[in-house]
């Protein structure tokens, strides 16, 4: 099975940009569909970016186009999120997961069967 261990979070000021990292180890992630979540204080968490295994399929939720950036390195062993143009309502902890099966991008949080332990991102004012 394979493990997520994310990083890049912190704080940091409206309209910087952070990179989110998210490495896997005991696998690759050639065959998993992967996805950012976050979750802020007292929200349900929330599904941010995906990418399908095939790379064939991005998503993104409509408050981040434009602004966030989903990629994988060429060894499939780490998926990024580049963040720009941040805004203090993206402060949350950000999560990465995997899904197995078909390319596709699931939205919903279920579908995924392995989750990081999350990094803060803090975007103040």
């Amino acid at each position: 099975q394979v493990q997520l261990v994310e990083s890049g979070g912190g704080l940091v000021q409206a309209g910087g940009s952070l990179r989110l990292s998210c490495a896997a180890s005991g696998r690759t992630l050639s065959a998993y569909n992967m996805g950012w979540f976050r979750q802020a204080p007292g929200k349900e968490r929330e599904f941010v970016a995906g990418l399908s295994w095939s790379g064939g399929m991005i998503y993104y939720v409509d408050s981040v186009k434009g602004r966030f950036t989903i990629s994988r390195d060429n060894a499939k062993i780490t998926v990024y999120l580049q963040m720009n143009n941040l805004r203090p309502e993206d402060t949350a902890v950000y999560y990465c997961a995997a899904s197995s099966g078909p390319p596709k991008v699931p939205r919903v949080g279920a579908e995924y069967v392995v989750w990081g332990q999350g990094t803060q991102v803090t975007v103040s004012s």
